[in-house]
């Protein structure tokens, strides 16, 4: 049984798994406290009673809503605890994780179109003097219905410093060190 997502029970249902990591899961869900049925994506923790960290990261991400522009970043709408689970609810702009579309080749226009994408999303990350520190495919959204693509998965994100230390450590690096 899932949870309503914040809407009362049975108002939503989950109409599309977008991935799953084994911490967390993105849905495209049915938002039903509205005469529209709006579409809204719903990251929520896989454990019932999830470790705090991984609270603290959705927490993190929704705090993040009012620096993030809907041009570049999937925003967060609102923090939902219900019944032992804490979700985050985020606008759907269309599209899919870039993470379903690498499956096999793409053709060269199609690599680059998404390329300039993702860096002209990086780059207004940047100029709001945000750092993501876990871009990977699974945090790209592409396809969207506008045809930007879109940054998510802020739960890392942090404020660019005025001045610039050093590097952490190896060991001291946050996200996914594949990417």
């Amino acid at each position: 049984m899932s949870p309503s997502l914040g809407f009362g029970a049975n108002e939503d249902r989950s109409l599309q798994v977008l991935w799953a990591d084994g911490e967390y899961v993105l849905h495209r869900t049915e938002r039903g406290d509205t005469d529209d049925h709006q579409l809204v994506l719903a990251l929520m923790a896989t454990a019932k009673h999830s470790p705090s960290t991984s609270l603290q990261r959705l927490a993190h991400e929704y705090a993040l809503k009012d620096e993030l522009d809907e041009t570049w970043a999937v925003r967060p709408l609102q923090l939902v605890h219900e019944r032992g689970r804490t979700m985050l609810l985020l606008e759907d702009p269309g599209g899919e994780p870039l993470a379903r579309l690498l499956d096999g080749p793409m053709d060269l226009s199609s690599f680059l179109s998404l390329a300039v994408g993702i860096a002209k999303a990086l780059g207004s990350l940047h100029e709001c003097g945000l750092v993501h520190k876990d871009i990977k495919p699974a945090n790209i959204m592409v396809g969207c219905n506008d045809g930007l693509v879109r940054l998510t998965g802020f739960g890392l994100a942090s404020r660019l410093p005025r001045e610039r230390p050093a590097p952490d450590p190896p060991e001291a690096i946050a996200g996914t060190l594949a990417y």
